[in-house]
């Protein structure tokens, strides 16, 4: 049975299930290959089918699902070369622009995102991986928006949600992905003190994981 989050009280139904559905696709809980009907969706939400295919619509303008005519969607796949390629690109962008919000002196405003670290390492105690990948986004996303660069956060968001994190759900149930959330928190402490060059470094490290451990694959140190 597909595992996926229930909805919450805000948001239009289709914005919260194409979230879901993201975190879903990211996590591998929807498999490449396997056709997805709107139908059997819309009944784990406990909802009707027209708000899930217009969510489902919606990712196959971003590119993460196609249509299959007359039976749903299927989940876009890609290669390893591409998950390498976006994986080069996110740290392209996302380093420089969190070190340049460690050097911007907005420390109260990097402080007040501890909630949303924190959400991160609840998630992962709990071995909720759908809810850790949710709350990974929106950490980053918040964090890098200090920026005020609101295209910039757009394609980090876009990019993010290209990325495959297959390993997470093993390093969940085996415990382990606690020490990867609390690197939030460092990270936050880092941005917060300004201290650029640790920013730099905890960023690259973070990144390593996507094609490292959160992909089920060693690391290269």
């Amino acid at each position: 049975m597909l595992n996926l989050p229930s909805l919450g009280p805000r948001k239009s139904v289709r914005v919260q299930i194409a979230h879901a559905l993201r975190a879903a696709i990211v996590s591998g809980e929807m498999r490449p290959g396997t056709v997805y009907s709107a139908p059997a969706i819309a009944d784990r939400f406990g909802v009707s089918p027209t708000p899930v295919r217009e969510a489902m619509i919606d990712l196959a303008r971003e590119g993460l699902v196609g249509v299959v005519r007359n039976k749903g969607f299927r989940v876009t796949e890609l290669s390893d070369r591409e998950l390498d390629e976006i994986t080069e690109v996110r740290a392209l962008v996302e380093v420089p622009a969190a070190v340049r919000v460690a050097e911007s002196g907005r420390a109260a405003e990097v402080r007040a995102l501890r909630p949303l670290a924190e959400a991160i390492v609840r998630a992962a105690g709990e071995r909720d991986v759908l809810a850790y990948i949710e709350a990974d986004h929106h950490f980053h996303l918040a964090l890098l928006g200090l920026g005020g660069n609101s295209h910039l956060v757009r394609l980090v968001s876009e990019l993010r949600y290209r990325s495959r994190l297959y390993g997470v759900p093993r390093l969940a149930e085996r415990g382990e992905l606690e020490p990867s959330a609390r690197e939030h928190e460092e990270l936050l402490d880092a941005v917060a003190d300004g201290d650029a060059a640790r920013t730099e470094a905890l960023m690259h490290h973070h990144l390593r994981h996507i094609r490292g451990i959160w992909a089920d694959r060693p690391e290269r140190r």
